[in-house]
């Protein structure tokens, strides 16, 4: 039977332990009250992310390298009396919670319960920001916050796709990913750093935030600035990133501009 959410404790596990902080137990990743057996490996490590970052960055054997299983996990060991059990939601030898929040299908235990952590039935996984907050897009094959449900582009299994700019996994990462107008995706992070210079998908070049006031500012700046006379009847052929138009446009150093959307985010042909 599958488990999920904060779990009622039982007379038996209403133990106080003496001497453990639940709160400063686990790694950077999850505050738990257990390790988990990898069923490659059979070595213990506080959650997956720990096991992966050491197998992958520490072992230079390359047959060496594998990441866990998280749902073929068969074995936990109590961070506090090191009792070794099936996964459970308590230590059956001096009684630990390992975790406010614990998921025996996912094997995660975790007592930062901030975080709203959800299981999604369609997903497969477990989830953060609260089940209320999000809706699952059986097309987009993932969780889509509510903010952004009604205007999201759909993009069949787009979620599973990896970071464009990381190139690491957007599905099972505990990073929060976002939307962009278009319908991809990347680390929100990824995001911060790509806006501070870009403000294109790294994917279809479309902007993915609105340019009126830039583009406004480029058409003054265009007309204050007069090409010289053998350039001013030269024109190019563009293609527009955000429409998708093709067009002859007057040719400027600074851009070309999009006679249909009146976008700059053109490229020549």
């Amino acid at each position: 039977m599958q488990h999920f959410g904060q779990l009622e404790d039982s007379e038996k596990n209403k133990r106080v332990l003496k001497g453990v902080d639940t709160k400063n137990l686990g790694c950077t990743h999850y505050k738990t009250g257990c390790q988990i057996q990898c069923d490659k490996c059979f070595e213990f490590f506080t959650c997956r992310f720990c096991h992966n970052e050491a197998k992958f960055d520490l072992e230079r054997d390359r047959l060496k390298q594998h990441e866990i299983d998280r749902f073929n996990v068969k074995k936990v060991k109590c961070i506090s009396c090191s009792n070794v059990q099936e996964p459970s939601t308590f230590c059956n030898s001096c009684g630990l919670k390992f975790g406010q929040y614990c998921c025996l299908t996912c094997n995660l235990f975790d007592n930062d319960v901030s975080k709203l952590q959800f299981h999604c039935q369609d997903c497969g996984v477990c989830r953060q920001g609260g089940r209320e907050n999000f809706f699952h897009c059986k097309q987009c094959g993932c969780c889509i916050s509510n903010a952004v449900w009604s205007s999201h582009k759909c993009i069949e299994n787009a979620i599973e796709q990896k970071c464009p700019i990381c190139q690491q996994d957007q599905f099972y990462s505990v990073e929060q990913s976002l939307y962009l107008q278009c319908g991809h995706t990347l680390h929100k992070n990824c995001f911060k750093e790509l806006s501070k210079h870009k403000y294109q998908c790294p994917l279809c070049f479309k902007s993915f935030c609105d340019m009126w006031v830039y583009d406004r500012q480029l058409d003054e700046e265009i007309e204050n600035t007069p090409m010289p006379i053998e350039y001013r009847n030269r024109t190019v052929k563009i293609l527009c990133n955000d429409c998708n138009e093709r067009g002859e446009v007057p040719y400027h150093v600074l851009g070309a501009k999009c006679k249909i959307c009146h976008s700059y985010n053109t490229r020549n042909l």
